[in-house]
């Protein structure tokens, strides 16, 4: 039921610093941006997913609770939003699974340069039901417009999103068996730990679980992204000449592959960039 991952949502203490940083990162423009119910909210829509930042905005008592989240945590991910075709079916499973998801609500968000307007029915969790990260699940009418890229070199869609946990049993059963993601890893290191990866259409749901961590009660959080280039050498000059700090590339884990550090811009968000090599025909 659950057909991709939508966007991700980055707590950010002011919009228009944030904002500039990604246009700077991405070598895009925003999609769509809005404001609202304590919130200044401005959209990257990249190929295959969205990452929405999101600054508090006014006294209200929704901004109060966003400025309180960003004293506590500082910026960063605050949560993942799942697409559906049926989410109506979807509220009745995850009921049934004991996810408490709360009734339905319609939204409609108008896009303050273009005017445009864009329709949604979504629904959240109890976040203590999905181990303290929250998740939210939305069916949307049209597709989102997608940010014009700037220059070639930009970044072109999600690759992985990275939660880690300390019980990687209860934190497989959720993602598996319970929100119906397909495992397509599960893979164990002496020095990397625990390694579960979950299918969620274009993008993967990374789940780690470091060694000697213990305390299995501890909540789940969200550690990081990692984005596709095409050209990563190209991309690598383009952001240290944006004077953006990087590391080199490097060869990455999976075979095929070259990845590289982004260590500042990200509103807090560990960032890591992948060139994957064209398998052959």
């Amino acid at each position: 039921m659950i057909t991709g991952l939508d966007h991700v949502v980055v707590l950010v203490n002011e919009i228009e610093a944030a904002v500039a940083s990604h246009q700077t990162l991405f070598a895009r423009t925003p999609s769509w941006r809005n404001a609202g119910d304590g919130a200044a909210r401005a959209l990257f829509t990249l190929d295959n997913a969205t990452l929405e930042l999101m600054a508090p905005e006014g006294d209200s008592a929704a901004a109060k609770r966003i400025r309180s989240l960003l004293a506590e945590q500082g910026e960063g991910m605050a949560s993942l939003c799942f697409r559906t075709g049926d989410i109506a079916k979807l509220h009745r499973r995850l009921d049934r699974l004991a996810l408490r998801p709360e009734p339905i609500a319609e939204v409609v968000s108008r896009d303050d340069a273009s005017g445009a307007t864009l329709s949604w029915k979504r629904m959240r969790t109890a976040t203590d039901a999905t181990r303290g990260v929250r998740m939210f699940f939305l069916e949307l009418e049209k597709p989102r417009p997608l940010s014009v890229r700037s220059v070639p070199a930009s970044i072109t869609a999600m690759d992985h999103v990275v939660v880690s946990t300390a019980d990687p049993e209860r934190a497989a059963a959720l993602y598996g068996a319970r929100l119906g993601l397909d495992m397509a890893l599960d893979r164990s290191h002496p020095d990397w730990g625990r390694l579960m990866f979950f299918r969620c259409g274009d993008v993967i749901v990374e789940v780690t679980s470091k060694p000697g961590k213990g305390d299995e009660t501890r909540p789940d959080r969200l550690r990081g992204i990692c984005w596709r280039v095409l050209d990563i050498d190209a991309t690598h000059a383009r952001l240290v000449a944006a004077g953006v700090d990087v590391s080199e590339v490097r060869i990455g884990r999976k075979p095929g592959t070259r990845v590289m550090t982004v260590k500042s811009g990200t509103c807090g968000v560990p960032t890591l960039l992948i060139e994957k090599t064209p398998k052959p025909d």
